[in-house]
């Protein structure tokens, strides 16, 4: 299909640069095969069934956004001024080696160190197509207190660009569920929960399982293709547990429907689903891109927030909804003053089913 088809208009002040207070009492849209319903989060439990399963992402946002400066290379220091050198962590390669994009790349080279502050160094090498570096750092203590040290939370661009990441983003960029360390972007469609609405999910008998998946810079990449064939998916790691697997197989057998929270979640069970739509454990890389004609076999809705425009996000949730569906629900969230992207508002997506 073509990109174009995936474009909208966003007024800026649609992109929400800080989330709801409390959490849950951001705005919730629904898209069924009965129309567009507005509520808000607090709602949830009764726009779902007893049995239902809502499965959340327990990754955990590291600080992966630095700021350094090259300081040495292998062939001894470069000439010219020194350069500054920006660095957001992306994908780990291994227990001290992180790929990462980099700004200001023109300036870095391979077998160059650069000198993030706080006593982090890292080597950087393996400099690909798209400007990324492997970056190996320095020393033996975990890569994951020199983040603590030197990092800052990555913000995504659209917030980024316009206030500076702050204390505040340490706890608000990050879910209640958050565990397993390892992405560089928030799940954020569970920022919208709170212990006082999972024990209202839990007393409507709607249960909840988690998986891991570590969301990495790559999810803001722009679709730069002019048709979504010629797209290439970045890869990210994931890992569904054997008897996650086996209750979610049962709740589903039992009529239960499977409502993973966020695209990271659904993306995830969708490469675990066999034809025969069993989710099996699953541990690995996924690349899987999903667009209209897609068949779904894991999942039976979905709970989001609002994508950008000509976005793999914006493909995948018309994929579930169908196209037309989905612009009509934009267009009326925009109408509406729903707020947009990360710390945004959230939309529930329950397709017809049978």
């Amino acid at each position: 299909m073509k990109v174009d088809a995936f474009d909208f208009e966003l007024p800026p002040d649609r992109i929400a640069l800080r989330p709801a207070i409390p959490r849950d009492s951001a705005r919730l849209l629904t898209v069924t095969p009965e129309g567009l319903a507005d509520h808000v989060v607090t709602d949830l439990p009764r726009m779902l069934r007893p049995g239902d399963i809502l499965v959340f992402n327990d990754t955990r946002v590291i600080p992966a956004q630095l700021e350094g400066r090259r300081v040495a290379s292998v062939d001894g220091p470069r000439s010219g001024p020194e350069a500054r050198i920006g660095a957001t962590l992306h994908k780990r390669e291994g227990p001290r080696a992180w790929r990462a994009f980099i700004r200001n790349a023109k300036r870095l080279h391979e077998g160059d160190d650069v000198d993030f502050g706080a006593g982090v160094t890292a080597l950087a090498s393996e400099r690909q197509a798209d400007g990324s570096f492997l970056l190996a750092f320095a020393g033996d203590e975990p890569v994951e207190l020199l983040l603590e040290r030197a990092g800052r939370m990555p913000l995504p661009p659209y917030i980024a660009g316009r206030r500076p990441a702050d204390a505040r983003d340490r706890s608000d960029y990050q879910t209640m569920f958050a565990r397993e360390e390892g992405a560089v972007a928030a799940p954020t469609a569970a920022l919208h929960f709170t212990p006082a609405l999972m024990a209202t999910l839990a007393a409507a008998n709607i249960g909840h399982e988690t998986l891991t998946l570590h969301v990495g810079a790559g999810t803001f990449l722009p679709v730069k293709a002019e048709d979504t064939a010629d797209h290439v998916m970045h890869a990210e790691w994931g890992r569904i547990d054997a008897a996650t697997a086996d209750r979610l197989n049962a709740a589903r057998t039992a009529g239960g429907r499977i409502v993973p929270v966020g695209t990271t979640s659904l993306r995830l069970l969708e490469s675990a689903a066999d034809e025969d739509s069993t989710i099996r454990p699953f541990e690995g890389d996924t690349a899987i891109f999903i667009t209209p004609g897609y068949r779904f076999r894991a999942v039976d809705g979905l709970l989001t927030n609002f994508h950008l425009p000509r976005s793999t996000l914006f493909m995948l949730v018309s994929a579930l909804m169908g196209l037309e569906t989905m612009q009509a629900a934009y267009t009326h969230a925009i109408e509406a003053g729903y707020r947009f992207y990360s710390y945004g508002d959230a939309c529930l997506l329950l397709p017809a089913t049978g």
